[in-house]
């Protein structure tokens, strides 16, 4: 499968390309497909489907790329890879805030009965609630 990727209308397939910089079709680093399949493993979370995308484009640099140093051009792959993978956990962060803020934050209560009065107050105050 090919890459496409359009701006103007953006899929979750074109926000998880934004994100992980592969909006250029002629040298694409992913096909449509392997989007696809990042987006299906993350449960269509586009920041989580960015930052696998990025550990993948990480390991990538580090197998390919070396430490290379050829007259006045160096190269560093692990250096460009870290890079990638603090803006790959820098995503997941923000999805698992984003996943927090969704359920109500961090925070709940829990309403205890101990004796018949506070069963009674219970009941009225799960009335009020509409439950």
């Amino acid at each position: 499968m090919p890459c496409t990727y359009d701006p103007l209308c953006p899929t979750n397939r074109d926000k998880v390309r934004l994100l992980c910089t592969d909006t250029d079709c002629a040298n694409a680093m992913f096909q449509d497909g392997e989007i696809d399949t990042f987006l299906t493993l993350m449960g269509s979370n586009v920041l989580r489907a960015a930052a696998v995308a990025l550990f993948t484009i990480a390991a990538q640099e580090v197998l390919l790329m070396k430490r290379i140093k050829l007259l006045e051009l160096t190269t560093d792959g692990p250096a460009e890879a870290d890079a990638l993978r603090r803006l790959a956990l820098e995503y997941q962060e923000k999805a698992d805030l984003a996943e927090a803020a969704e359920a109500g934050g961090a925070f709940d209560y829990a309403e205890m009965v101990v004796d018949e009065f506070t069963y009674r107050e219970r009941l009225d105050k799960e009335a009020l609630r509409g439950g």
